[in-house]
């Protein structure tokens, strides 16, 4: 089971099951008893995020470019011919696999009931087995 949920609402142990902060910024004076394993290569880009919070980007522009954002190869890619790893496809997987073994809660920095957050569009990306 894949959920997400704000990194400061209330931790349900078992239910939650692995914490994962996809952020860049883990945030000033966050505890690590919040989550389990901070990915922030999974959190959009700063520049990104600045322009969709400022309203230089519409959402919709926002999620084609956090998605196209996620499968950019990075450095390792540069280093081998023919191996690539094709930016988070890899760990995408992983954690989708693990949602299928047990409860996996991708966390932000947003509101709960915040309907534009990129934790949703990541859950949608890694439920809908396209990578």
């Amino acid at each position: 089971m894949l959920k997400t949920k704000s990194v400061s609402s209330p931790i349900h142990g078992r239910g939650d099951g692995l914490r994962i902060l996809a952020t860049r910024f883990r945030g000033r004076g966050m505890p690590k008893s919040r989550y389990h394993v901070w990915m922030a290569s999974l959190g959009p880009s700063e520049r990104l995020l600045k322009a969709v919070q400022q309203g230089r980007m519409s959402w919709a522009r926002f999620g084609r470019e956090y998605r196209a954002e996620l499968f950019t190869g990075g450095g390792i890619d540069a280093r081998n011919q023919t191996i690539k790893n094709h930016g988070q496809k890899f760990t995408l997987r992983l954690i989708g696999a693990l949602a299928r073994t047990g409860p996996v809660t991708l966390l932000c920095h947003c509101a709960e009931d915040q309907p534009r957050c990129h934790r949703h569009i990541l859950r949608r990306l890694i439920l809908t087995n396209r990578l």
